[in-house]
């Protein structure tokens, strides 16, 4: 799959050096609480993983699982979740970690049903990657791993048509790849 990358952006090492740097800083902003880190599904998998092993305190984990792109490369601007209930989060500390922060809509709706739903004690945000784009909802990560320039990425957890998830690194897919994924996609949904 390494012939499908464009570039990389992060390589695996640099990922977990900064993964590093951003559980000690969760360690000592929630130092004395329990954390529920909110997995979002399936992006970020990988990165809360990876993420919650650097985090030195009592962790309880929860999925939501949450889709926006439907395939293509951009957020379609319609938040879908696929779950009826939300996780049991109440007077709980949330940690919500997702994959990549773009347009905000995704997050937005999550932290705003979990704020309406669940009455947490507090929610914070951590995101793999910030997207610089223009967002369509105001939304600010309270932890960062890495800012992006407007462009598709996938590995390290994102995808494209349910492919590159399993890459060790961040990077870029070649144009023509993109097309063929797509179009692999588009026969399976028919």
């Amino acid at each position: 799959m390494n012939d499908h990358m464009e570039s990389v952006l992060f390589h695996e090492s640099t990922i977990l050096r900064r993964l590093d740097e951003i559980g000690a800083e969760i360690t000592r902003d929630y130092a004395g609480e329990e954390l529920t880190v909110l997995v979002v599904l399936h992006g970020s998998l990988l990165f809360a993983a990876d993420l919650m092993r650097r985090i030195d305190l009592p962790v309880k984990v929860a999925c939501l699982s949450v889709s926006s792109y439907h395939g293509g490369v951009e957020s379609s601007g319609t938040v879908t979740f696929h779950q009826v209930e939300m996780p049991r989060m109440a007077g709980e500390h949330v940690l919500v970690v997702d994959d990549i922060l773009d347009s905000g809509r995704t997050l937005g709706a999550i932290t705003r049903r979990i704020r309406e739903e669940c009455r947490p004690a507090s929610v914070k945000v951590c995101v793999l990657l910030d997207k610089n784009t223009a967002r369509a909802e105001d939304i600010l990560p309270d932890y960062v791993a890495f800012e992006i320039a407007d462009q598709f990425v996938v590995g390290y957890g994102l995808d494209y048509c349910g492919r590159y998830r399993n890459l060790p690194f961040v990077g870029t897919l070649k144009s023509e790849h993109i097309r063929a994924a797509g179009e692999g996609q588009r026969e399976v949904a028919t």
